[in-house]
């Protein structure tokens, strides 16, 4: 059983009923669950044609429809941050002292194979137990 467990979603694909499940199922008593939104900004080449006010309305809708999604389950808590999926996942479990993350995976793509998925690099770097759910592609 997990003290605290991060739940990593993309605001697109909805919250996911299983791996909320899932870490419902293996938090211990006491315990809490942080639902995890990378919010990924354009890279520098298209950035450099988007004003920062619009990128940062951008980040205030994404935490805003966070926080909404999440307010109705007990228990869960609400963070969006900035960077690259894989490696800010891997970063916020570290700087949070979580002890899972669980996430769900894809059918991998031929370009999945060619640079690996997000569930991949955060198997490969967490530093704390990950449960994988496979969906269907």
């Amino acid at each position: 059983m997990y003290k605290h467990i991060i739940v990593p979603m993309a605001l697109d694909h909805g919250i996911s009923q299983t791996t909320m499940e899932i870490a419902r199922t293996l938090l211990a008593e006491g315990g809490k669950i942080t639902a995890l939104h990378v919010h990924e900004a354009p890279n520098n080449s298209v950035g450099a044609y988007v004003e920062k006010s619009v990128m940062d309305d951008a980040f205030a809708r994404a935490t805003a429809e966070m926080e909404s999604r999440v307010l109705s389950m007990e228990g869960v808590g609400a963070l969006t941050v900035q960077g690259h999926s894989g490696r800010t996942i891997v970063d916020t479990a570290t700087s949070l002292k979580a002890d899972c993350i669980v996430l769900g995976s894809h059918k991998p793509g031929l370009i999945d194979y060619l640079l690996g998925s997000t569930a991949a690099r955060v198997v490969q770097h967490a530093p704390c137990a990950v449960h994988v759910a496979r969906y269907p592609a």
